[in-house]
Formats: structure tokens, C-alpha cells, sequence
């Protein structure tokens, strides 16, 4: 099919959707089913509280380390870390063993108000059976990262309840969207938080938001990198997807990997209760046909509306977050809103206390 007639049929039908968006969609007052899982909320930060730094999945370097260092210490933020933090085992920061002992050290501690990934890479899902939940529930504190580290904010959430955060990591860039967004969910919480798109200038056509399918929909939010989330299915880290707003964001992948990836969540029930989808940005998932051998190809923009259009449910794409410089910090576990034509975020609750 041409990319130009599979465009103009689903951009159409997105239309006469807009007409009526409440009509037949996931915008209607839902009754969630008990999980079983009492949701914990870590409390808030403040200035001069110490950041506990580590890196759970893939090796940093020293100018790493410096760089996440100075990024946390000019948000106020003390800074601490292990020898394990400069660990290197292969592609990975450490033994599974040194890994896991750095976060579950970093939730012991009773001087650290607050965990950060230093990046993410791989080997997040290594470590996710030698994770101590019971300190972790005991000693409920902030952990953000994106990427590999959405294996941590799977497992972490189910097992403890625990709200965890898809957000900005050490190495991030830390310009004002993204420190702004951090700030209000994290140090200066609200009620009611409403996350616009950041306008992206001289960017390329993935950075331009598209509503997918219309409505309002509510629920949890749930997600992170497509991969990750994939990755996790089938597994005791897994988390049930009924009446969430799943959010998903992927980076290198080609077409046909997302392609194969949303296919794996549609054959695996991930989206057949779930209240709507909000995509971030999935920079650099081009046509490599140098690399793939596939010469000819659906735009990663045509795979998302063929896979995702027919949910029924409200789909956005481009909204601020995966590996990109403007961030919103997403809490893992609670209450919003999801608006897919104007293309807005709204958590309904403060994420910490």
C-alpha cells in the first residue's frame, strides 16, 4: 500500500472521528478492577536532598559520571554513588550482583531521599529476580530513568506498588522543559497537572505530533520503551494493562521491529481492555534498507496507524518523551487523562506525597 493513499484513508476516518470523539471510544467513566496492588507513593524532593546515583544496566564512563553529577548538584541536589558506579563487565556496568546490590543499597539507605539512573543502555531485566522488594516497599523513595531502566519501573511497580517515574537520567540534557516538568511532578506537586507537547523547531517529521485515533481516555499510566515493555511479557514483572493508559516510546528501531513489537502486544491481549495509548517520540526508527535488506517499506507513521488506528481507543503520537532532549517526567501508577485530540497529558493526582 503507498504510504500517501494509507495516510489519506486513516487521516480521514481520524476526521470524521474528531466530529464525535466521545462516540464508541475509551472516554467514558470507567470502574477499575481490584489488582491486589496498593499503590505507594515516595515522598517528594526538596532542595539539598541527596540523590542517590547508580547505573543499573549499561557501563558509564568518568566524563559520564562528571556530567550526571554536575546535572543533579545544579537542581540543588547532593550527590552520591559507590565504587560500583564506574563498574564494567563487558556491556555491562558490573555483575548482575554489583548492580542489583547498588539499587537495593541505594533504597536502604536512610541518607538517600532519591534514586537516578546515570543512563540506560542494557541490563535492566538481569537483575529484576535479585531485587530486595521487601526494602524497596519498606523504604518507598523516587526512582526515575527511561529507556532500560522501564524493566526496573515494571518490576518495582508490581511487585511493591510502588510509583516510579519515566524520566530524564543522569547523562540527559537538562534544559528548562525538562527540568520544569521534573520540578512540578516531583519537587513541587499538584493536584491536577496538565503536560502539554513541547514545540520541537527544525526537527524532523518524527517529532511532529499526530492524533492517531480521537477521545479522551482514563486510567493508570503504564509503559515506557516498546522493547522494554515487550521484553517483560510473560514474565512475573509484567503489569496488567486493563483500563491503563499505556505510553510507549522506542529509538533505532526500523519499521518493521515496531511493527513486530506492537504485533507482540496486540497477539498478547496487551491492548484489548486498555483505556488509550500515548506514544512519545520514536527518533531515528527509519528505513535502513542498507542494513535490513528491505528496500521497500511502510514509514514507522504508517505502522502506528495500521496497528494501533482499529483499538478504538484514543492513540496520540509525538508527545514529549523517550530519547529526545524535551522530557515530561510520567509517574508509573497513577490516575490520568489522556486527550488525544488536543493532545494533552493530565495527571489527576500528586505522584508524591
Amino acid at each position: 500500500m503507498q504510504r500517501r493513499n494509507f495516510l489519506k484513508t486513516v487521516t480521514s476516518a481520524a476526521a470524521l472521528t474528531a466530529v464525535n470523539p466521545f462516540k464508541g471510544f475509551a472516554n467514558y467513566k470507567v470502574k477499575y478492577p481490584q489488582e491486589g496492588i496498593k499503590i505507594i507513593k515516595p515522598p517528594r524532593l526538596k532542595a539539598g536532598d541527596t540523590i542517590g546515583l547508580v547505573a543499573p544496566g549499561s557501563f558509564i564512563n568518568e566524563d559520564e559520571l562528571k556530567e550526571s553529577k554536575d546535572n543533579l548538584e545544579a537542581l540543588g541536589f547532593k550527590v552520591v554513588y559507590t565504587d560500583n558506579i564506574l563498574a564494567k563487565d563487558g556491556y555491562l556496568a558490573g555483575t548482575d550482583k554489583q548492580r542489583a546490590d547498588d539499587l537495593n543499597g541505594m533504597f536502604a539507605r536512610k541518607d538517600v531521599n532519591g534514586i537516578v539512573a546515570a543512563r540506560g543502555g542494557y541490563g535492566c531485566t538481569r537483575i529484576l529476580p535479585m531485587l530486595d522488594y521487601a526494602t524497596i516497599k519498606n523504604n518507598p523513595k523516587i526512582i526515575v530513568g527511561y529507556s532500560d531502566i522501564t524493566a526496573l519501573l515494571f518490576g518495582i511497580f508490581k511487585e511493591t506498588g510502588l510509583v516510579c517515574f519515566h524520566g530524564p537520567v543522569g547523562i540527559s540534557t537538562f534544559n528548562k522543559f525538562s527540568v520544569d516538568n521534573f520540578t512540578d511532578v516531583l519537587i513541587k506537586p499538584k493536584d491536577r497537572l496538565t503536560l502539554y507537547d513541547a514545540t520541537e523547531t527544525g526537527k524532523d517529521e518524527a517529532y511532529k505530533p499526530v492524533t492517531i485515533r480521537t477521545g479522551k481516555a482514563r486510567g493508570k499510566l503504564v509503559g515506557g520503551n516498546l522493547s522494554l515493555v515487550v521484553s517483560v511479557i510473560g514474565t512475573p514483572y509484567d503489569v496488567d494493562t486493563e483500563n491503563k493508559i499505556i505510553f510507549l516510546e522506542e529509538v533505532g528501531e526500523e519499521p518493521y521491529r515496531v511493527d513486530r513489537m506492537l504485533t507482540q502486544m496486540l497477539e498478547a491481549g496487551k491492548f484489548n481492555k486498555a483505556a488509550g495509548v500515548m506514544l512519545g517520540v520514536f527518533s531515528g526508527c527509519r528505513p535502513k534498507p542498507n542494513e535490513s535488506g528491505i528496500i521497500s517499506s511502510f514509514s514507522v507513521e504508517e505502522v502506528l496507524f495500521d496497528r494501533l488506528f482499529n483499538l478504538n481507543i484514543p492513540v496520540v503520537y509525538g508527545m514529549s518523551f523517550g530519547h529526545i532532549t524535551n522530557k515530561f517526567t510520567l509517574p508509573f501508577g497513577i490516575e490520568a487523562e489522556l486527550d488525544s485530540l488536543e493532545q494533552k497529558i493530565t495527571l489527576l493526582e500528586p505522584a508524591v506525597i
